[in-house]
């Protein structure tokens, strides 16, 4: 009697959700970044590092021109790490059909504030809008633009769902069907290279377990460390305390250095003396204000969302005032200097030294130098700016300033000379030594002894 042989039955088909677990695993996914900016464009470089197809969106068509033909607009990325993402297949557009062909897209789009210190999220409303109608079964979509909780869930995934032309709904559940929206917040810090992007932990909180699983599997693939939370809302809330965080901080030093100067006291010899404690102290340092894309916003961020629940962050409103208030302290300073040696504002040559926000980057958003500079020119000043990385300066969201640089010669020509950023570049004892007056606004001239410096 012959037994018949086994019926061999089907290997279970592997899920959507697994699939593009393999696809980002194995590098075959491919990756779209709305955005190319100071976060976008890196990030975008991490993922072609891997092995990743990326495609970067913008809608400067100058960025996405000087891309493809492998030029970069940012100091500090080269031309030559572009060329090399290109052998991966990096490209940039401003045709938002492309998303149409993604796996995953990620948006890193600029989240400031609008005149009345309010969030404005018309560049993530505006980019939701023009991918909706692309976007497809099983995509995964990430925000990472610093934003106030509840973004994501309230904001990005109704419009996802309402501009889609499938009907398409973002999956909450375990199921796969449908859209997978997450959030995870960038951390990116221009100019630092003590610590290798690849080991900065990655924080993401999904619209469910699925977009977690796929949004970890992700960035697992780029960074040594996920770190899971249960929500967007989370993720959200934990970008606004790293950055509330520091703000505090720096507005303790800044109100303690206001402080320090009427007692006859070296802040900066303090800090030093403090942070040889090896615990429970971490140094933050005075400076002429806050710039940057997280650090001045996020305060205002929260504050806005705490009114819709009642709750007055008066402790973190503080903060916020106080470091908004500084530039104007230095102009005060200024004034100081310069009655010293009996002149005024008014009608004073005055050269300020450094446009970013901070040392060696070319970066100039929310920079305290370009509100020093419009309130000299408010006051009277003949005012002229220095900085390796500006060749020029036109205006922006808030400012309008349409200067060119000038060059670090004849100092003794300005009636003053204002540190705002201490870039490495500068010689700080030869500035000191050509110059009639300095105002070092970061202690850039440490351990320079002269009577024609002023420290605030």
């Amino acid at each position: 009697m012959t037994t018949a042989a086994p019926v061999q039955l089907p290997s279970r088909l592997p899920s959507r959700i697994e699939a593009l677990k393999h696809k980002m695993e194995t590098r075959e996914a491919r990756i779209g970044i709305v955005g190319m900016g100071y976060v976008g464009l890196p990030l975008a470089l991490l993922f072609s590092g891997e092995g990743f197809r990326v495609t970067g969106f913008d809608i400067e068509p100058a960025k996405v021109a000087k891309l493809n033909s492998g030029g970069s607009y940012i100091v500090r990325i080269l031309p030559e790490s572009i060329r090399e993402a290109q052998k991966s297949g990096f490209c940039a557009t401003s045709n938002y059909a492309d998303v149409a062909e993604m796996d995953a897209v990620i948006i890193c789009v600029p989240t400031p504030l609008n005149e009345y210190h309010e969030p404005d999220l018309s560049y993530v409303t505006g980019t939701i809008e023009s991918i909706a109608p692309y976007v497809k079964e099983g995509q995964l979509i990430v925000l990472e633009s610093t934003t106030y909780p509840g973004t994501t869930e309230e904001l990005v995934v109704p419009r996802l769902e309402a501009g889609n032309l499938s009907g398409l709904k973002v999956a909450r559940g375990a199921d796969d069907a449908g859209l997978h929206v997450a959030f995870s917040p960038e951390r990116e810090d221009p100019g630092n290279d003590t610590v290798s992007r690849h080991d900065i932990p990655k924080v993401v909180g999904g619209c469910g377990p699925v977009a977690s699983e796929l949004a970890a599997a992700m960035y697992g693939a780029i960074f040594r460390r996920v770190v899971p939370v249960s929500s967007p809302s989370v993720a959200e809330m934990t970008k606004l305390l790293e950055n509330i965080y520091r703000c505090v901080n720096i507005a303790l030093v800044n109100e303690l250095k206001q402080l320090c100067m009427r007692m006859g006291i070296d802040i900066h010899e303090v800090i030093d003396a403090a942070k040889t404690k090896p615990f429970g102290f971490q140094a933050f340092y005075p400076g002429p204000g806050l710039g940057g894309h997280c650090i001045p916003i996020d305060p205002f961020y929260l504050s806005w969302k705490a009114k819709q629940f009642d709750f007055h962050t008066r402790f973190i409103e503080l903060a916020g005032e106080v470091n908004t208030a500084m530039p104007y302290f230095v102009i005060d300073q200024i004034a100081n200097g310069l009655n010293e040696h009996a002149k005024s504002i008014r009608g004073s040559k005055i050269l300020v030294l450094g446009l970013a926000y901070k040392r060696d980057i070319d970066d100039l958003r929310e920079s305290p130098s370009l509100t020093i500079l419009e309130l000299l020119r408010d006051k009277g000043a003949v005012v002229a700016y220095n900085d390796p990385y500006f060749p020029a300066v036109g205006q922006g969201r808030h400012y309008a300033l349409n200067m060119t640089n000038t060059p670090l010669d004849n100092l003794g020509q300005y009636d003053a000379v204002v540190i705002v950023t201490d870039h490495t570049s500068y010689n700080y004892r030869e500035i000191v030594e050509q110059s009639k007056l300095v105002i070092d606004t970061r202690n850039a001239a440490k351990g320079i002894v002269s009577d024609k410096i002023l420290r605030c």
